[in-house]
């Protein structure tokens, strides 16, 4: 059993490694340190074909990447970053770009997005999942949502790792996880529910495997819940289109 106390979002956000002030700050759109790199995705090309793009990005540290993407995209794009610091250096914000300094386990937006990221921003978080179901209702009906997710940082109310029971969970509700890159990806908006109640996060964890310290985030299961997946897109080879009923359990 673990004697740590887990610190809820208001104390969280006030430690030094949740307000972590490094990671993600100097990453742009393309090149070595950047978005593309990354998630693995072209980015402007899954965007510029739409009339009027829309992108949400979470834990967006200086903005760099909507920054540079919006010269390329069409002027009606609605670009829109969250960070709970945001930029630390003074920079012009392009029309198309709003900057919203807040909490990401609190704010909610009034729209949909096509593309929603959040590049190494999760480990940040203490209610991780709470903020993938929420991200997933974000998303439009044929919208990409990509994030670097450590299965790991996900514990059991004993400590005990909670990382097979979370990945499955995710898995049923739609959801397709690269262990290889820590990639977890959804296509297609839709309600998600799953099978567990958050309990607080542990600041004190540890690096993780980008070797900063990180966050762990604790969990207890709800026995019986039901994960409700709705389909509206292609899938990854890991994402399966079927409902099912996951326990929680590892």
């Amino acid at each position: 059993m673990r004697n740590r106390a887990l610190v809820q979002a208001g104390d969280l956000e006030q430690s030094s490694v949740a307000a972590n002030n490094t990671m993600n700050r100097e990453r742009g759109l393309t090149g070595v340190n950047s978005y593309t790199r990354e998630l693995g995705l072209d980015l402007l090309a899954r965007l510029a074909h739409r009339p009027a793009p829309s992108w949400l990005d979470l834990c967006s540290g200086e903005g760099r990447a909507l920054r540079e993407a919006a010269p390329a995209l069409p002027a009606d794009a609605v670009l829109t970053a969250v960070d709970l610091v945001g930029p630390l250096v003074p920079t012009p914000t392009p029309a198309a770009m709003e900057e919203v300094i807040a909490s990401v386990s609190s704010w909610t937006p009034d729209r949909t997005y096509d593309l929603i990221t959040c590049v190494h921003g999760l480990h940040y978080v203490g209610d991780q999942l709470g903020l993938l179901t929420r991200a997933a209702s974000w998303l439009a009906g044929d919208g990409l949502l990509a994030a670097h997710f450590d299965p790991e940082s996900i514990r059991h109310a004993d400590g005990s790792t909670a990382a097979k029971a979370a990945v499955s969970a995710l898995r049923a509700a739609g959801y397709a996880y690269s262990p290889r890159h820590h990639r977890l990806t959804l296509h297609g908006g839709r309600p998600v529910r799953l099978p567990f109640r958050y309990l607080g996060a542990d600041p004190s964890a540890g690096p993780n495997y980008t070797g900063q310290p990180a966050i762990a985030s604790y969990y207890t299961s709800v026995a019986g819940a039901v994960v409700r997946s709705q389909p509206s897109g292609r899938f990854g080879p890991e994402g399966p289109s079927h409902h099912r009923s996951v326990n929680g359990s590892a």
